[in-house]
């Protein structure tokens, strides 16, 4: 564990933890109808773009496929993260999530790079359009990625994992709003570029959402804090306990995409202590409790009186 080196048993270590629930969740359940879902849909689409000549259509489809298999791989590591440490892996699988999140940025971004490719060649290759069956499939799409976006609740703003697949449903939820708006006016009009100008906006929307996915997933993969914890207002928390001096070797990393982890030295004034009549065991529980109201639940924090200080301190020699 990051800091672990520093332990040299001055004081108390406090360990808490609070892990996933069961395997079979309300995440496990919009996993697999999202999966079900998107896989009808991805065939639907693929069938009418090419048998009708919707380049957009087809840009959509290829979007709702990065989405099957970016569900599969957020399914399959949303449930190897519930497992148990075991083995070598003493932190467990949580790690799988962050993994999960990586890929499925470079999916959607390579899926939008192709058709952003492809809609700039059919600009100077106009191929017909039947803008009926266009339309029918792109109102499917929008019905049904948001119907998915919907099974996973409101859960997923704490899980990167499971924000990334609902960032991939209702992307294209809104690029099935393009779809089927340049659809229609191609049917009014028989301007054929039009489809061909509409793939181009939907690969480049498509690339913008994987950009920040994928900025988001190598941060937590290079153990920086998770996005919704402010590292200087969690050193703050910890230096305003009773008797505490000082706040050393403070570590913050994701453990999953929705578990964080904290390792810390924290310096106290053991007379302090005594006056505000607390012992060490009371003060690491009020420190546990202050950290969990921040999304912080697996802490290790090690107690140093004044005397170890020169001894774990980071400018020690």
């Amino acid at each position: 564990m990051e800091g672990s080196h520093h332990d040299h048993g001055h004081g108390p270590s406090h360990h808490h933890d609070n892990p996933h629930g069961g395997v079979d969740s309300r995440s496990g359940t919009a996993f697999r109808w999202s999966i079900v879902l998107n896989s009808g849909l991805t065939a639907l689409q693929l069938a009418i773009g090419f048998g009708f000549g919707s380049l957009a259509l087809i840009g959509d489809a290829l979007h709702n496929l990065g989405d099957v298999v970016g569900l599969a791989l957020g399914w399959g590591a949303d449930r190897l993260s519930r497992r148990p440490a075991r083995g070598r892996f003493t932190y467990g699988y949580g790690r799988s999530t962050q993994m999960a999140s990586l890929i499925n940025g470079l999916l959607i971004f390579a899926a939008g790079s192709v058709v952003v490719v492809e809609a700039i060649q059919r600009l100077f290759h106009p191929v017909p359009l039947i803008a009926g069956p266009v339309a029918w499939a792109a109102a499917a799409g929008i019905a049904i990625n948001l119907l998915s976006a919907r099974l996973f609740g409101h859960d997923h703003h704490h899980d990167l994992n499971q924000r990334a697949a609902v960032l991939h449903l209702l992307t294209d939820a809104a690029v099935s709003v393009a779809v089927l708006f340049s659809a229609l006016v191609v049917g009014a009009t028989g301007w054929l570029w039009l489809d061909a100008v509409t793939a181009i906006g939907v690969g480049a929307a498509v690339i913008w959402s994987a950009l920040g996915l994928l900025r988001e997933a190598i941060a937590l993969n290079l153990d920086a804090a998770p996005r919704h914890v402010d590292v200087s207002q969690v050193e703050q928390v910890l230096a305003s306990l009773p008797a505490v001096l000082a706040v050393e070797d403070l570590h913050v990393w994701g453990l999953s995409t929705s578990r964080t982890a904290l390792t810390a030295h924290v310096l106290i004034d053991p007379e302090r202590l005594a006056s505000d009549a607390l012992s060490r065991d009371q003060l690491l529980e009020l420190a546990r409790e202050r950290l969990a109201e921040l999304g912080i639940r697996k802490s290790t924090l090690q107690l140093e009186t004044g005397e170890d200080a020169p001894l774990v301190g980071p400018e020690a020699p």
